[in-house]
């Protein structure tokens, strides 16, 4: 059976970031692939040490990180996987450190530094594992081009693509973030507006993941 990895870089196990994973996962599980779900924040690791054990000629490596600490196992489900999914909120324009520090020691050792005879960059793996970005943050859908997220977030999807050779990136705007807003110092939102737009939008949120959970699976068999 394939396998499907969810990487969780988020703090909460239980809010709109891993609501929409867990969507995801459902429809990859119904698509017919085995599910897993990490969370980042379980873990005790760092982001690359730029050891470069990973570059050196004929290195014993094969494609996993070097260093051994709590990411070890996570990077080797990583290469096992047939779909690989990451979720984040966004903090500050882009993913959380957590997510970050896990892209670095997944992407760094199967990204190489050699052109093939045709001047082309080579890809670690001949096979496409399809990849997403699951990305939740407070910004509202209308104000995306302005904020430039666009760009800014999708440059995580390009670089997946580029070393995976698929990915997709779903972004879930305007979210709802804390269960009693009267507790907290807060007037640039309105707990109205946030509460109508979950009711009306997220569930078309959750259903797009669910989409792109079947998705994946069904292009990792093409």
């Amino acid at each position: 059976m394939t396998k499907a990895l969810f990487v969780n870089g988020g703090p909460r196990k239980s809010k709109n970031t891993v609501q929409v994973m867990e969507r995801a996962m459902q429809g990859a599980q119904d698509a017919g692939t085995e599910v897993e779900m990490v969370h980042l924040y379980d873990l005790d690791y760092k982001g690359c040490k730029s050891c470069f054990a990973c570059k050196l000629k004929n290195a014993k490596t094969d494609g996993i990180c070097a260093l051994r600490d709590d990411l070890r196992p996570v990077l080797e489900k990583a290469h096992e996987a047939d779909v690989l999914v990451l979720g984040s909120p966004v903090y500050y324009s882009n993913t959380t450190g957590a997510l970050r520090s896990f892209m670095e020691r997944l992407m760094f050792p199967v990204d190489t530094y050699m052109l093939d005879e045709k001047g082309v960059r080579q890809r670690y793996w001949q096979k496409t594992i399809p990849t997403a970005m699951i990305l939740t943050m407070n910004v509202p859908e209308e104000a995306l081009d302005q904020w430039n997220y666009p760009t800014l977030l999708g440059i995580n999807s390009k670089l997946l693509g580029e070393l995976f050779g698929y990915s997709e990136t779903l972004m879930v705007c305007n979210t709802y973030q804390f269960n009693d807003y009267s507790k907290y110092a807060v007037n640039l939102f309105s707990e109205e507006v946030k509460a109508r737009h979950r009711r009306d939008h997220f569930p078309q949120d959750l259903q797009r993941a669910y989409d792109l959970g079947r998705r994946l699976v069904e292009r990792s068999r093409e």
